[in-house]
C-alpha cells in the first residue's frame, strides 16, 4: 500500500478508504483513547510498554480493546509490512466507544471499536525545526485538570491544547506549553516539556501524560550521568532555563531554543539537550528497546 496502511473494521485498507461513522461517540464526544509508537530500522520502539499503557488508558476510560496485546502487536506489524515502512514509520492505535444502540445513550451498551494505522515517520514540528529548535509560547489557556480528564490516559480531549496552539500561532510562535489549574507547568499539545538549569534536567510530575519519550529521556539521563528530577515546575523556571527540550514519539528529544520570543542560552540547542538527542538516536539505530517486526510477523 502506498503512503501507509490502516486496519479498521477487521480489514486492511488504504488511507483514503478508512472511515468511521459520524455517529461513533469517538467522533461525537471525543470518547476515545489512543497510543502512538514508531518503527526505526526494523524495530518497533518500546512496543510492550506502549501496549501496556494503551491497555491502562482503555481501562481508565472504561473501554475494551477487542484484541489482545499479542493480536494488537501483530496487527501493527502487519500494517508496517503492508505500508513498506519498517525503516521509519509512525504507528497509531485507538479504541472508540462506538455507536449508541438505537433509542439509547447508555455508553455501557456501545460496542467498542479498534483501529490502527501506519504512515511515514512524523516529526512534531517538521524535521528541520524539530532538530534546530523551536520558539514556544507559554499559553494563558489552562490545561484541563487531571481530576476531570486524567492526563495519564492518552485521549482525544484536545480542546484546551488546540486553543493554546491558536494563541501561539497568533503570536508568531511555533507551539504552546500549558500550565495546570495550580499554575505550574503541565505539558504541550502532544509532548512533555523539560527544563535544564545548572546541569539538572527536570520535567513536571503531575497533570501531564506519562509519556514514553519522557520515560526514555529519564532513562537516558541515568545512562549519561545527568541529574534528572520529576517535580512541580513553575513557568518562570522555563522562562529562565539554561536550555529546554520537549519529548514526543514524533521526534524523540526535541530542542526548545526560545520561550515567548526570548532565546534560551545562546538561542541554539543546549549542550545537555544535544547530548540527549545524540544518545537517543544512536541507541535507536542500535535497536534499543525495540521489538523486531519480522519476529512479530513470524509469530
Amino acid at each position: 500500500m502506498s503512503g501507509g496502511c490502516v486496519h479498521i473494521d477487521g480489514e486492511f485498507v488504504e488511507l483514503d478508504d478508512a472511515k468511521i461513522s459520524i455517529f461513533d461517540t469517538g467522533f461525537l464526544h471525543s470518547d476515545v483513547v489512543y497510543d502512538v509508537t514508531t518503527s526505526w530500522q526494523g524495530y518497533i520502539f518500546k512496543l510492550d510498554e506502549h501496549l501496556e499503557r494503551f491497555a491502562a488508558s482503555c481501562a481508565g476510560f472504561r473501554l475494551t480493546n477487542p484484541y489482545s496485546n499479542d493480536e494488537t502487536a501483530r496487527l501493527l506489524a502487519e500494517c508496517v509490512r503492508r505500508a513498506g515502512l519498517d525503516d521509519a514509520s509512525f504507528i497509531h492505535m485507538h479504541v472508540t466507544r462506538g455507536l449508541y444502540p438505537v433509542g439509547s445513550r447508555d455508553p455501557r451498551l456501545c460496542e467498542n471499536q479498534f483501529a490502527c494505522y501506519v504512515v511515514p515517520y512524523v516529526w512534531l514540528w517538521g524535521e528541520e525545526k524539530s532538530k534546530a529548535g523551536v520558539n514556544l509560547h507559554l499559553a494563558s489557556t489552562e490545561r484541563i485538570s487531571s481530576k476531570a480528564v486524567d492526563a495519564r490516559y492518552k485521549n482525544f480531549h484536545w480542546a484546551d491544547l488546540i486553543q493554546s496552539q491558536y494563541e501561539a500561532y497568533e503570536a508568531g510562535r511555533d507551539d504552546s506549553v500549558l500550565c495546570g489549574p495550580d499554575g505550574n507547568l503541565a505539558e504541550g499539545p502532544g509532548y512533555n516539556i523539560w527544563v535544564v538549569k545548572d546541569g539538572v534536567c527536570a520535567t513536571p510530575d503531575a497533570n501531564c501524560l506519562l509519556g514514553m519519550s519522557r520515560k526514555s529521556a529519564i532513562e537516558l539521563c541515568e545512562m549519561e550521568g545527568i541529574p534528572c528530577e520529576l517535580r512541580v515546575i513553575h513557568p518562570d523556571e522555563l522562562r529562565n532555563a539554561d536550555e529546554a527540550f520537549a519529548t514526543s514519539s514524533a521526534g524523540g528529544i526535541l530542542p526548545v531554543t526560545a520561550i515567548d520570543d526570548r532565546p534560551l542560552g545562546n538561542g541554539a540547542p543546549g549542550i545537555l539537550t544535544s547530548r540527549l538527542v545524540n544518545a537517543y538516536w544512536r541507541k535507536r539505530e542500535e535497536g534499543w528497546c525495540g521489538t523486531r517486526i519480522d519476529h512479530l510477523l513470524a509469530a
